[in-house]
């Protein structure tokens, strides 16, 4: 675990040889003298208090082949890591803040040492011993009666992470003083196989890091997937230092499976080792499913240049911000407090320079400014990551400060044992958010699901597309938005459903989610596929039903909002009819005002319509309704537009135009399209009318009610009429808009058209490609906005002067413009 990173804190007051001679000792103790090198750390101050740090400053190492018959050579480290120095600032910022407060560890100072794991479990152990230890050269050892046996007094030191997510951790008989700032494996695994069954995605391949953190990660992963109906065609594990026939084969698996779904339980190390062999053997067209290891890493998207890993999606922890802490990342100077060959290193990575140059290289001034430079030390997207170290930092001395009795001052004769003291911690950063640990050591588990979406200039953007909070019920912990960019693979199955009249028999040899389909024995049949297997596949159970319903949260919303609109559309025609007598109700036609606010009324309540569970009578409502109640509701925005362009021409001296457009031949055009509407309605009911619908080629583990169209002709057809309408109602509306009048309802029609068209265009391809439920909210949802539009540009504007600038509604105000136009014509 100690290459994921640990924090440890040791007391600086542990005994230690300094300053005594073998007489001076009691005769228990005596004077020890460490064989080997004392383990430098590579980043280091000096304080009251000291924090270790684990990091890999090095992603690699150079593999060397010992022979026994020689002390080992030191690991080599290769490969320069720059996000870890960025989790370092995280960490030297937390100090800082504590450092210059008066609030908490006052008078006390923290410093720090830290440790380069290199990315190796040795190497890591080997730091954590060292912080655990004090890594004196020499010190005071006691002798244990009875043998020869020296022990040596350890420091106070528990371990607290702000990145190692393995679930074996929360065993507090094994780990007793582990704690972390990041949620556990446990949680994360499950997220992930939630998202494959969202989805729909019964066969998929796996790969996992070969270590603590991906082979507890795919356990538990699988015993979920196994619960919800999903099968693993593969499962591979590697580690990066593996040797290249090993990764080859893992290639191969991949290139000969039939799964095109691969979840991807990995380190980002790791993840860039196989996505470069892939690329290099042309291995792609494939969707990733990523944990929070690789998910969310800005240098593996770098990497990825043949965009491999393009729509992937998963799980990272939530998006957060520390103030101040990305201007103290700029400033790299206090990494540089070891003053050994670290620093120069690092600064010739992160300016892409030397300070001995060779070979023309870019020589390194010393003087370069971050501002110039874009790369993955100056990139946040890890800002979540840096956060869990704040905590992490911050967490530790709030239980220091517990223990010490601190007040104005802290008392310092107490024995350090911060462990028992986190258990109880809680507290709240200076962004808000509460920081405790429960009984296992581990935070509250929420994460956000992250899809790779790739951007017009060849990069990737990270985009937050769902939530999952593992402390809400289970069938409300994953929360999944519309938005998200997928490579299209909603059919990933081993096998097909069986029609009726076949039944399934399971392939030998392969997982049950592979089956072939044969037909009924004799004296048998079969007629529906409502049956699922149970998780202990023992026993057929009943197929769960989706549909949008009004008790859940989305269905809600809708209805709600369905709801306010019908009130808006009720309280405006109020205030339309108490004041119809105005000047500016009776410009506006206020027979057409009033009918367009009964169709409107009627827009919003067909929407109810769509929830529920459809049945025969409900299918044909709804579109019908929808059909017809937004012709009417067209039709009179349409004859508004058409009087307001006939008004203006009856004005012009000589002109009768509009005894050719009075209110007879109003209510005829508003029939007239209406009527068309409805034909078009009788004629899809007659030939094909929608019908209650089970869907389940969808998804294998439940059936999707839904309504049919019946005829797509038909269904298409009524779009079709609705937005030949609207587009005729803009084109005048906007010729129209600039007609002299103070209140020319043009205007505020074209706007509302413009609206209308703009969420009837993006509806098309949202409906097209949005499954189950899913279809039917972005319907109801088009037809509310549209409808919204409508009331809030064409009568808002009219409510606000009657209700607050009374002063303007007067005839003269109303015919002033108009009047001034019409002398300068003449």
């Amino acid at each position: 675990i100690a290459f994921l990173i640990s924090t440890t804190v040791f007391s600086s007051t542990s005994i230690i040889a300094r300053g005594f001679s073998d007489h001076q000792l009691p005769s228990n103790m005596m004077i020890c003298q460490q064989i080997g090198k004392v383990e430098e750390p590579q980043i280091f101050k000096d304080g009251d208090v000291m924090l270790g740090g684990i990091l890999s400053f090095h992603s690699r190492w150079i593999n060397k082949q010992d022979n026994y018959t020689q002390k080992p050579k030191p690991l080599q480290c290769t490969s320069l890591n720059l996000m870890d120095f960025q989790f370092a600032q995280a960490m030297l910022f937390a100090i800082a803040e504590i450092n210059n407060s008066s609030d908490i560890l006052p008078g006390l100072s923290l410093g720090y040492k830290m440790y380069d794991a290199c990315g190796s479990i040795a190497r890591a152990v080997s730091g954590a011993l060292a912080l655990a230890n004090g890594n004196e050269a020499t010190f005071v050892g006691r002798k244990i009666s009875g043998g020869d046996i020296i022990y040596k007094s350890c420091n106070v030191c528990f371990q607290i992470s702000h990145f190692a997510t393995c679930a074996c951790l929360s065993d507090k008989a094994k780990y007793p003083s582990f704690f972390r700032t990041i949620p556990s494996d446990l949680y994360q695994s499950r997220a992930l196989a939630q998202l494959v069954r969202h989805f729909g995605w019964t066969w998929v391949g796996a790969i996992r890091t070969n270590d603590d953190y991906g082979n507890n990660g795919m356990v538990t992963f699988t015993e979920t997937a196994n619960q919800l109906g999903i099968c693993l065609e593969y499962s591979v594990s590697f580690f990066r230092t593996d040797p290249e026939e090993k990764i080859l084969n893992i290639v191969n698996v991949i290139k000969h499976s039939s799964a095109k779904v691969i979840v991807a339980f990995m380190s980002y190390m790791d993840i860039d080792v196989i996505i470069h062999k892939l690329s290099y053997h042309n291995v792609s067209g494939y969707q990733w499913v990523g944990s929070e290891g690789w998910i969310l890493n800005a240098p593996t998207a770098a990497l990825d240049e043949n965009h491999i890993l393009d729509g992937a999606i998963g799980v990272s922890i939530p998006e957060a911000h520390v103030r101040g802490i990305e201007e103290f990342m700029m400033d790299v100077k206090p990494l540089n407090s070891s003053g050994n060959q670290l620093f120069t290193k690092f600064w010739e990575a992160l300016f892409s320079c030397e300070f001995n140059s060779k070979n023309n290289h870019k020589r390194c001034t010393g003087t370069e400014d971050l501002s110039d430079v874009k790369n993955s030390f100056t990139d946040m997207s890890l800002m979540p990551i840096f956060n869990n170290v704040y905590k992490g930092v911050y967490a530790v001395a709030h239980a220091l400060h517990k223990i010490l009795k601190c007040n104005k001052t802290c008392d310092t004769n107490v024995t350090l044992d911060p462990s028992m003291h986190l258990r109880n911690i809680r507290f709240q950063t200076k962004e808000g958010e509460e920081v405790y640990f429960n009984e296992n050591g581990d935070p509250a588990a929420k994460y956000e699901i992250i899809n790779w979406q790739p951007t017009a200039q060849g990069t990737v953007e990270f985009v937050t597309v769902g939530l999952y909070d593992a402390s809400l019920p289970v069938d409300r912990q994953g929360v999944i938005h519309r938005g998200y960019n997928m490579k299209q693979y909603s059919t990933s199955i081993c096998s097909k459903p069986c029609l009726p009249g076949t039944r399934k028999v399971l392939q030998k040899g392969k997982p049950v989610c592979c089956y072939d389909c044969t037909p009924c024995a004799e004296g048998e049949i079969s007629n529906t596929t409502d049956f699922w297997s149970n998780a202990q596949r023992v026993a057929c159970v009943k197929k769960e039903t989706e549909f949008l319903s009004y008790e859940e949260i989305m269905g809600a919303l809708l209805t709600a909002a369905s709801l306010f609109g019908t009130c808006m559309t009720c309280v405006v025609a109020w205030i339309f009819l108490k004041y119809r007598k105005t000047p500016i109700v009776r410009a506006n036609n206020s027979e057409l005002s009033f009918l367009l606010l009964f169709s409107l009324s009627l827009c919003f309540l067909c929407s109810l319509t769509f929830i529920g569970r459809p049945t025969e009578w409900s299918c044909m409502l709804r579109h019908i309704a929808f059909g017809i109640t937004f012709v009417l509701c067209i039709s009179c925005v349409l004859g508004k537009t058409i009087v307001v362009l006939m008004a203006f021409r009856a004005k012009r001296p000589g002109s009768n135009i509009m005894k050719w457009f009075g209110p007879l031949q109003q209510r005829l055009s508003v029939i007239a399209f209406t009527l068309i509407q409805v034909l078009i309605c009788v004629l899809w009911l007659t030939i094909s009318p929608p019908f209650p619908f089970k869907n389940m080629k969808l998804f294998t583990y439940k059936i999707i009610m839904e309504c049919a169209m019946g005829s797509a002709i038909g269904f298409w057809a009524v779009l079709g009429y609705i937005g030949l309408l609207a587009v005729l109602c803009f084109v005048l509306a906007f010729l129209a808009r600039k007609l002299p009048d103070n209140f020319n309802e043009a205007k505020f029609i074209t706007f509302s058209m413009l609206i209308f068209c703009a969420v009837w265009i993006t509806f098309i391809p949202a409906y097209v490609s949005s499954p189950g439920k899913f279809s039917v909210a972005v319907e109801i949802f088009a037809i509310l906005a549209s409808s919204f539009g409508l009331l809030l540009c064409i009568f808002v504007p009219k409510c606000y002067v009657i209700l607050f600038k009374p002063e303007k509604n007067t005839k003269k105000n109303v015919m002033v413009k108009s009047r001034a136009t019409l002398k300068t014509n003449k």
